[in-house]
């Protein structure tokens, strides 16, 4: 069994940059691709970003590519998510999940394909 921390939210302004961090406990970390999630009052979960195991292939949705970037250490077990000009749209808890499964199929954007799930962190960007 996996345990899923998140921490590092807060309230940001427009153009900000914030980390949000992401603790395993209970498993062998680099057994699981990862993932960050988001959702927004009303709105569905969606998909952030995603690592492979060895942190060599990372994914991301378009409207946060080239503003976030998802990384991990292993040795801390441990996956970050750098965000950059923030944007009110980007309001949402985030929550990062770990995957057993989509390391192999590519299908990182399924929130049903991961095994594992934090508690989420609030984000908030103000205008």
């Amino acid at each position: 069994q996996v345990q899923l921390v998140e921490s590092g939210g807060g309230l940001v302004q427009t153009g900000d940059s914030l980390r949000v961090s992401c603790v395993a406990t209970g498993g062998t970390f680099d057994d699981y691709a990862m993932g960050w999630f988001r959702q927004a009052p009303e709105k569905e979960r969606e998909f952030v970003a995603g690592i492979s195991w060895g942190g060599g292939k990372t994914y991301y949705a378009d409207s946060v590519r080239g503003r976030f970037t998802i990384s991990r250490d292993n040795a801390k077990n441990t996956v970050y998510l750098e965000m950059n000009s923030l944007r009110p749209e980007d309001t949402a808890i985030f929550y990062c999940a770990a995957s057993s499964e989509v390391h192999w199929s590519g299908n990182y954007a399924n929130p049903l394909r991961y095994d594992y799930w934090g508690q989420g962190t609030q984000v908030t960007v103000s205008s």
